[in-house]
Parts: C-alpha cells; structure tokens; sequence
C-alpha cells in the first residue's frame, strides 16, 4: 500500500508522466484527463480490462505488466494506492529521483485553479458524484469530472469540461480528499472505515471534520447518517462559518425526502426552500433501484441547488442518471436466472444493496455471492457482513478473501462469514471460482436473481457463472 504524502509540492510541470496500475477507475480517468489536456501518458497494469483498451484507442501506450524498462522515458509517475511497494517501475522511479505522485495527487494537480465539488463519504460516493455531473449536465453546466466508476449514461469515469466547476470523487481511505481546494463539500455518511489506516475511529471522524473544514462555500451533508450528525455536531462546535445545508429524511434537512416508493425504480418526493423563501414540493423518478439511490440523488440536488440552479430543472436533470458501472449492473439473463454485479464492500453497503435488489427479484430468490475484501476488514467485519447476507439475501455464496494489497493472515477466510450465519442452510463456503460457479448452476431456478458483490475481482467469475447456467439451462442440442 502506497499512502499520499500530504505534504508533498506538486511539481507545476510533469513533463511524460507514466501510471502505474492505469487500469483503474479512477487511474484511468485521470489518464484519460491528462492525455486530454496535452500531457504524454503511458501506463501499465497487470493485465487488460475495458479501461486500458479504452484508454488505448484514444492513443495512449499501455505496457500489460510490470517492468523498469516501461519508465526509462517517464519524467513523472502517477501510482495507484494498492500498488506493492516492490513494483519494479516504482522502485525505478524511486531510484532515479522520478516525482512519484499517488493518484490523488494527480487529480489535485488536474484541478487546480478550478471550483472543486468533492463527493466523500464511506458509502455511496461514486453513484452521487455521477448524480451530480448528471444533474449539471443537464442542467446546462459543462464541468470538469473525475469518478470512481464510468457513468453509464455518458461511457466514461472523466472528462474535461469549458466552465470553472470540477467534481471529484474524494478518497477517505488514506486522508488524500484533504488534498483538494474544495469549493463544495458532499458527505454523504460517515461509517466508520479504513481502520487499518487511520488507527482509531476517533482519528476517522477527525478527517471528516477536516475535510469539510476545508470547504470554501459551502458542506452539504446528511441529515440522517449518525456518523454525519456527529461530524457536524464538531464543525458547530467549532464555530464554522461555512454555510450548511442537510438532506435525507429527517424532517429538519433543509432539502428533505418524502414519500419513496422504493418497489421498482424509485420514485420519490422532495421538499425544499425556493430562493423566494417559498416551500417547493418537487416529484422525481430514477432508472435505477433502492432507496438509498433516492438519498443520493437528494444530496446530489442539494449541492446543485447551493449552486444555484433551480430546483425543478436540477432534479430533472438528476433523474436521466443511468447508474455507474458496478453499481447494481446487469450483465446476463440465462432461462430467467439474472446476473447482476455490485461493488458493495461494507456491511452497510451489502444491506442497502440487497434491499433494492429486492424490487427486482419478484417471486424469485436472491442469491448473494459475496467475496470478502481485505484479511483486515474481514476480520474486523465478518459478523456484520453474516447477519446483513442473511437478512438481504435468501441464499449466500462466500468465496475466498481478495486479500488485494494486504498479505494472507493465518485464519482470515470466508469460512468466518459463512460461519456466522445462525442458519448454516442459509450460507455455503465455496472459495474455488469453479465449484462455485457450478455450485450456483446447481441451485439456480428460472426466477432467481444472482448478485456478485465486492470492491474486489469478483466480477470476473461472472463469465464462469453465466457458462455453468448455459451448461445446465441450455446445453447443445437441447
């Protein structure tokens, strides 16, 4: 694990910059921009995706693998958080005094001298801040963006825009959303994370404070979300003069939700006060499912009004969101099996996911196939990922730990979620990709939705899991 040097001057010249894990999300946004804005990138990762082909055809180099050899022209290099420490183009940087920038950085540097909205919260960051760029799309702005997933509606995680506004996904993790000029400030919730790192729940709570201490206009923040209320029980406490606008359901939110009907794509109601002073009822439909999908795009709608646009337009705009890639995303239907694929990582996330895939499943079962992410969080969190698997999903397949950046620890597997379970009937431990692939051909019946859901390399077995439906429901000659 690579951790941002806050301190670090961000060199105004980059000269040939090279990305190492470029691959990513947000690795290859940032690519992406400053290929864009004339700088020569060059990139490599450990091997191809739908991002490095992308970034290919628009003329960027992309090495598949790690070698020095990839650097020898670089002036700088742009690094992924999760790269190991001994990745030979970053101890060849090292060793030749090459600017080592973490990805954070380098948006940093992308932003500079803009009008910064940073998007931060433990869960749902990356759908608002595709809510938001949505929502200002359509809403006649043009600005700058860079997310963690692609929007889907628009094909791409960024994109330069001709007016002063720049929206970022900000990154708790490792403090690196300290590092912005932030302009606006989003929080969409504050569940305690990332322990590893921060050392303390209290120092976690601490960053948040900070961060939206940093916001220069304004902090739009949740009314409901605990960890939020207490983040803004400290900046009150501290005498903040930066204005304050909450959302969600609490009726004190200064841009509340009302009335969701959450058994489809949601359909919700929002109640707010219109620049005249005067109250405004304002009724909105997404494409996407859950109720918490209807919080995120009212927090989106509260910073777009704070920016003055209005109310009944932003919302509008808001509700053309598609969704983000890895966001509740369907990729296959085999004789009426679905095969959907989500990024949830958290015990919160998993819950809220499960809930909104309820609306779809329809008389079918829901059956999870979850992949523990991280020895640390694993161990941390394998009770409350049980109990939130066993309420959400009538089925549960737990696959092996994506230790990811962290190495093995000795009694950290999936079997401690499956474990966990009160009813063992209700959980099967599967960590081989091929047994459990045909292990959920096995169980599948016409109706049933299936739902991969982790930050980590789950999302490939979904190819292996579509072939064994294939197998049973459709074999040749059938």
């Amino acid at each position: 694990m690579i951790y941002p040097d806050l301190e670090m001057e961000i060199p105004d010249e980059l000269g040939r910059v090279h990305f190492v894990g470029i691959g990513g999300s947000g690795m290859s946004g940032i690519a992406r921009m400053m290929h864009q804005a004339g700088v020569t990138v060059t990139g490599s990762d450990r091997s191809a995706n739908y991002s490095t082909e992308a970034l290919e055809a628009i003329g960027i180099k992309v090495f598949i693998g790690h070698d020095a050899a990839h650097v020898d022209d670089a002036d700088s290099l742009v690094v992924t958080g999760a790269l190991w420490q001994d990745n030979p183009e970053y101890q060849y940087a090292l060793a030749h005094g090459l600017p080592v920038l973490h990805r954070s950085q380098a948006l940093a540097w992308l932003a500079r001298g803009k009008r910064v909205v940073s998007v931060a919260g433990a869960h749902g960051k990356t759908t608002s801040t595709g809510l938001v760029v949505t929502g200002l799309l359509g809403a006649g702005a043009d600005p700058s963006f860079v997310n963690g997933g692609i929007i889907e509606s628009l094909g791409v995680s960024a994109g330069p825009g001709t007016d002063d506004l720049f929206v970022i996904e900000a990154d708790e993790s490792d403090k690196s959303f300290l590092l912005y000029d932030t302009s606006i400030a989003l929080i969409t919730n504050v569940d305690p994370e990332h322990l590893d790192f921060y050392g303390s729940r209290e120092a976690f709570m601490q960053a948040f404070v900070d961060f939206a201490e940093g916001a220069r206009e304004q902090i739009v923040i949740s009314s409901d979300d605990p960890g939020a209320q207490e983040v803004l029980a400290a900046l009150r406490a501290k005498g903040t003069k930066v204005p304050v606008r909450t959302f969600g359901e609490d009726p004190t939110a200064d841009v509340r939700l009302v009335a969701v009907d959450d058994s489809g794509p949601v359909k919700f109601t929002v109640e707010l006060v219109g620049a005249g002073g005067e109250l405004e009822r304002h009724e909105a439909q997404l494409s996407v499912y859950g109720r918490y999908n209807a919080i995120n795009a009212v927090g989106a709608l509260a910073v777009l009004t704070g920016l003055g646009f209005d109310a009944g337009q932003a919302l509008a705009a808001i509700a053309e969101f598609g969704g983000t890639k890895r966001r509740f995303e369907f990729h296959a239907d085999v004789a009426g099996v679905r095969v959907y694929d989500d990024y949830a990582h958290h015990p919160t996330e998993v819950a809220a996911l499960l809930s909104g895939a309820r609306a779809v499943v329809g008389e079918g079962r829901l059956i999870a196939i979850h992949q523990p992410h991280l020895y640390s969080r694993t161990s941390l969190f394998h009770r409350e990922f049980a109990e939130a698997l066993e309420a959400g999903a009538d089925h549960t397949v737990v696959l092996a730990v994506d230790g990811a950046r962290e190495d093995p620890v000795e009694g950290i597997t999936g079997a401690l979620v499956s474990n966990d379970f009160a009813n063992p009937d209700h959980v099967a431990y599967v960590p081989e990709w091929d047994d459990a692939a045909a292990y959920l051909a096995q169980i599948a019946r016409p109706g049933d939705v299936m739902v991969t859901m982790s930050c980590g390399s789950v999302y490939r077995i979904i190819p292996q899991v579509v072939e064994a439906l294939r197998a049973r429901f459709e074999p040749e000659g059938a």
